[in-house]
């Protein structure tokens, strides 16, 4: 009697709420905060790098921020909506030199990514059989997306050199294709130029990821379809194509924001100042900003192009995830 009570009162403390949550709840608050905490400095990180300067960014877009207000920038005289009233009026020269050039890295943009996805897409789909060499061929499509920017670019900026690039050498020393040495880095024949770095440097990336969406693809289905009397062509339209769409909508945005963005290459290809006919917007903000020093207008342009990609990027996005829903359904 004396040892059963003892026992019987440890087993109702033991199963009590109270008894059950309380040794429990510091551990589980470890367990709840300990992800935050770990994500912390990323997101730190995050508010320096990214959002600390867009905000300054919008704010100068305001003002009247030139190179004699530039030393104390907060003080600089209070302009509303007037850099974006300058850069939106397409009849005068600022606006028109803008929209030129949204013109011309929408042109480049469709073409980059659309050649980058198409060869990106071939070599994948080619290189899944199995055939001696196979290793080789696929470290070497990935070489000119390992290499460092300026190092890539700054090759293409020898080869495409008029009086001794290789470029020039093979079209019209050994294949005489052309009358006489072209430009390549002046004048209409900088966007193709522009356009053949800009595939060369991106179509890896895409190799690299519709290479990762085919090992979802069951070999299965490929078997069947050819017991059926599929082919080539017709295994790629109904199985491959279909199969990677969810990874080709990622691919496609991602390649679409990385293209209509990028500084680095035509700033190495041309230098500060880049050809009317291989005037991005990025390079063309930059000569707006840094080149006139008229910063206000330079920050306007920035926020327009920042909306415009947001407008881009959430239409994208609700219209993909539309087509996604049927077939879950």
């Amino acid at each position: 009697m004396t040892a059963t009570v003892p026992a019987a009162q440890a087993a109702a403390r033991k199963g009590s709420p109270g008894a059950a949550r309380g040794p429990r709840r510091p551990g589980r608050v470890r367990r709840i905060g300990l992800p935050y905490l770990l994500l912390l400095p990323a997101l730190l990180l995050e508010l320096l790098v990214h959002l600390v300067p867009m905000v300054i960014g919008i704010v100068m877009s305001f003002k009247e921020l030139t190179q004699f207000s530039l030393r104390d920038w907060g003080a600089a005289p209070w302009a509303a909506l007037d850099n974006y009233k300058v850069s939106v009026d397409f009849d005068a020269p600022v606006g028109a030199a803008l929209l030129h050039s949204f013109f011309v890295t929408v042109a480049f943009t469709v073409l980059s990514v659309g050649l980058c996805w198409l060869l990106g897409t071939a070599a994948a789909i080619y290189l899944q059989d199995t055939f001696r060499g196979r290793g080789l061929l696929r470290a070497l499509f990935l070489v000119p997306y390992a290499l460092p920017v300026y190092a890539a670019v700054i090759t293409w900026v020898f080869m495409f050199q008029h009086d001794n690039g290789l470029v020039n050498h093979v079209l019209h020393d050994q294949l005489g294709l052309t009358d006489k040495p072209s430009f390549w880095l002046i004048g209409d024949n900088s966007f193709f130029a522009l356009l053949t770095v800009s595939v060369w440097k991106g179509w890896p990336f895409a190799f690299l990821i519709v290479m990762a969406g085919l090992q979802n693809i069951p070999r299965e289905l490929y078997e069947a379809a050819a017991l059926d009397g599929a082919g080539m062509i017709q295994q790629v339209r109904r199985i491959t194509l279909p199969s990677l769409r969810p990874v080709n909508q990622v691919l496609v945005l991602v390649l679409f924001l990385w293209t209509f963005n990028d500084f680095n290459t035509p700033f190495v290809l041309f230098g500060k100042a880049a050809p009317e006919a291989a005037d991005l917007v990025s390079v063309h903000i930059y000569q707006a900003s840094f080149v006139t020093w008229n910063f206000g207008t330079g920050s306007a342009m920035s926020v327009l192009l920042l909306l415009f990609l947001l407008v881009v990027t959430g239409v994208y996005l609700v219209l993909t995830s539309r087509r996604r829903r049927p077939s879950h359904g």
